[in-house]
């Protein structure tokens, strides 16, 4: 795993369709991966809080990324998020995952109990120790409360299946420092982020709006790929609107993408997007690809 892109580099973070009953439909959530694909996505990441993990059942977990490993996974790597606030239960999701077909895994930090720098390490280390895929760590604090501190990924990079981080840290300076000292790839999870990170040395990004408009968000990095960074730039502002909608308007970005796509319900807590918001998301993903021509 020694490559720039080791997991791909534009990966949607793929929603999780459900039927009207509110039960795992996967026929829809294997059109929707083998859609994905076909619009330029070269990794989908499964099971994570855009696919409403917090709410799926470990045999949903499994069924899901067997069936999406099944019809693309031929094509792309196909990532499954296995983290929990419990390390042991972290270790069983991970294992059921690789003996579903998941080509890695994506662990997040621990939640809520606010583990010390050494119970982090100590965490990801022993979920690494107990499969044989490639690890991706996300580092979201906003979100579980506790960073990965720069000096703890210095330390995890030597792990050999420790091989890319889902970076929601909001610290270009210290995610910089991170790429500049170890082979780890850095994904951007932050849409807004996605070409600044790419520009000082990123391998892509994780996207939740790649589920609505993938080909947008791929060109920007495409651009910047062939030398016209101006291009880049201008095509990276062309998107904001859009993900200033989904991502920073309230609502989890599971709730907006599916309201995008008329792509069934989400799970309570959560609550679907009323008539009203999807129409403007709905508005922007129009005038968005309308201006890409």
């Amino acid at each position: 795993m020694t490559t720039p892109h080791p997991l791909g580099r534009s990966l949607c973070a793929m929603i999780t369709p459900f039927d009207a009953a509110g039960a795992l439909d996967l026929d829809a959530a294997v059109h929707h991966a083998v859609q994905l694909v076909g619009d330029g996505c070269d990794g989908l990441v499964l099971n994570g809080t855009t696919g409403e993990s917090p709410t799926t059942s470990d045999g949903e977990k499994t069924a899901l990324v067997r069936a999406v490993k099944d019809a693309v996974g031929m094509t792309v790597p196909v990532v499954a998020g296995v983290g929990s606030a419990d390390t042991r239960h972290t270790v069983a999701l991970a294992r059921a995952a690789q003996r579903a077909g998941a080509d890695a895994v994506l662990v997040v930090t621990p939640y809520y109990s606010r583990p010390p720098q050494p119970a982090v390490e100590a965490h990801f280390r022993t979920v690494a120790d107990a499969v044989g895929v490639p690890v991706m760590l996300y580092d979201i604090p906003g979100r579980t409360g506790t960073r990965i501190e720069v000096e703890t990924l210095l330390r995890l990079a030597d792990h050999p299946r420790i091989v890319a981080v889902k970076d929601c840290a909001y610290d270009l300076l210290g995610s910089t420092k991170v790429m500049a000292n170890t082979p780890l790839a850095y994904y951007s999870g932050c849409e807004e982020l996605n070409l600044p990170l790419y520009a000082v040395g990123g391998a892509g990004y994780v996207s939740t709006v790649a589920n609505v408009v993938p080909r947008a968000l791929g060109a920007v990095l495409d651009a910047f790929d062939q030398g016209d960074t101006a291009r880049a730039a201008r095509l990276n502002q062309l998107t904001l609107p859009l993900v200033e909608l989904m991502m920073a308007s309230g609502l989890p970005g599971s709730v907006t993408a599916k309201a995008v796509l008329a792509a069934g319900g989400v799970r309570e807590p959560l609550q679907d997007a009323g008539p009203l918001v999807a129409a403007r998301l709905r508005e922007a993903r129009e005038t968005l690809l309308a201006n890409l021509g």
